[in-house]
């Protein structure tokens, strides 16, 4: 048997670090991040309590990971040149790119939705995680102002509230609600 290389070593470290990540997420998602306990992360994604404190620090560690990793995840797709300008292009871009991501990570969603209802919840994120909103918004408020809208920041803010409640719906009743038919609504309107 080989010693292992240090790039076998980090690559079976990133591969226990997602499968703790997709346990966690699972878990916060379904059963609440209260009631969720590291012990039992560990027991779901097989490995020892002590050896979750090689990669979290703690439970609210893990849980910033997930949620700052799923949210600049969001935000990568807004605006595709990355010059801070987004166009109509990459408006519709990303709006296309946000509903797949929720179709495609709905349990991610899930958790968020659950994460912004509960004050106490949001409040082991910190400031960190809403102040990571100020960009977005500012980028979406400045198209907005560019489209000829009087207040570029309100209507960031219903324009995000219509996405949320879009994928809200979409999570509680994946199988009835006219999914793709209401985010082509959303494209002709701003579009």
């Amino acid at each position: 048997m080989s010693p292992r290389t240090p790039e076998k070593f980090n690559e079976i470290r990133e591969t226990t670090k997602h499968k703790i990540m997709g346990v966690s997420l699972e878990l916060f998602a379904n059963e609440g991040y209260y009631p969720t306990s590291i012990s039992k992360i560990a027991k779901k994604a097989g490995i020892s309590k002590g050896l979750m404190y090689n990669y979290f620090e703690s439970k609210k560690d893990l849980l910033k990971q997930i949620a700052f990793e799923g949210i600049n995840e969001a935000f990568e797709s807004l605006g595709l040149n990355k010059d801070g300008i987004l166009t109509k292009k990459e408006f519709v871009f990303f709006i296309k790119k946000s509903a797949d991501m929720v179709k495609e990570h709905i349990t991610f969603w899930k958790l968020y939705f659950s994460l912004i209802a509960q004050p106490q919840v949001l409040m082991v994120l910190g400031d960190d995680f809403m102040s990571s909103f100020d960009s977005y918004f500012k980028t979406l408020a400045d198209y907005f102002n560019k489209q000829g809208f009087k207040d570029g920041y309100t209507e960031v803010r219903f324009f995000v509230a219509m996405l949320d409640g879009i994928a809200l719906h979409y999570i509680v009743d994946p199988e009835n609600f006219p999914y793709e038919k209401v985010v082509d609504r959303i494209i002709n309107i701003y579009a």
